[in-house]
């Protein structure tokens, strides 16, 4: 770990928060302006996109890291933050508060829009911060791009596609009247009850084996980052809490019982399917 620039890489941590901060505020005020709390889901991906960007420049401007992989691992971070960005604020467009943060700001003691500061923005900013470890410290690995990189692309790649095609297939289905009240359960969404998330999986795994190509100490700064991401993808506040909303929609339970609850998979035939096929049989 000794060819690790660790006081280089400590100060590009404080440009991160710095910028993440930044990111975060702005949007605070434009909600406050608003008076919807929401458009700071739009800043989540934002955020990730300034930090990359600021990053990359700070590393960049002191000598340090291979700019080979600051270019990749920016415009990486850059694509899918952006695109998450806009397709957030296209599906918020015309509505008001979400439910969500009625019910957080439903619990506030004095002013809501100090509680939403504290409970929400400066938590996502430190998260946004946190996450993007791989990001940071695969800016300031020195060495050029190896096999271990394009892989780490690769899986990036899957994980845009599957966010991209999830959310189209599914903004599609929506759009349609006739799918009124029924659970979307084609295309992606037949291999996995979440191809949004399993997404949002694989692209901080593949940032975080582009920081593994960085060096041992770069894969070791920045580990907690797709760790971080697994649990609350999966055990915390995203496949955990929606399906607990989603548990007495009707079909559901059948929809899950031959759904992935993540992992995507062919999916499985029904009970009711199958022995209809075993009696059709001579």
């Amino acid at each position: 770990m000794n060819g690790f620039p660790w006081g280089a890489f400590a100060a590009g941590l404080g440009w991160a928060a710095a910028a993440a901060l930044a990111v975060m505020l702005a949007t605070f005020a434009v909600a406050v302006r608003k008076g919807v709390h929401r458009v700071v889901d739009v800043a989540w991906g934002l955020g990730f996109a300034v930090v990359a960007v600021v990053t990359c420049v700070v590393a960049a401007a002191g000598g340090e890291g291979d700019p080979g992989r600051q270019t990749l691992v920016e415009a990486l971070t850059v694509v899918w933050g952006l695109r998450l960005a806009g397709h957030i604020a296209r599906r918020g467009r015309g509505h008001g508060e979400d439910p969500r943060y009625d019910a957080m700001l439903a619990k506030a003691r004095g002013n809501r829009n100090l509680y939403a500061l504290r409970m929400v923005y400066l938590l996502q900013g430190a998260l946004v911060w946190l996450v993007s470890l791989p990001v940071q410290a695969a800016s300031y690995g020195t060495g050029p791009l190896s096999v271990l990189a394009w892989a780490g692309a690769v899986v990036w790649a899957v994980g845009l596609a599957f966010e991209a095609v999830g959310d189209a297939q599914l903004a599609r289905f929506k759009a349609d009247p006739a799918n009124r009240g029924r659970l979307m359960d084609r295309g992606l969404w037949s291999w996995t009850r979440h191809p949004n998330y399993f997404g949002d999986f694989c692209v901080w795994w593949g940032l975080f084996l582009i920081a593994c190509d960085a060096g041992p100490a770069a894969a070791a700064v920045s580990v907690v980052s797709p760790l971080v991401m697994t649990y609350l993808l999966i055990g915390g506040s995203g496949k955990r809490l929606l399906e607990r909303h989603m548990a007495d929609r009707p079909g559901w339970a059948a929809y899950a019982a031959r759904t992935s609850g993540f992992f995507p998979r062919p999916p499985r035939r029904s009970p009711a399917a199958h022995n209809s096929t075993r009696e059709s049989r001579p």
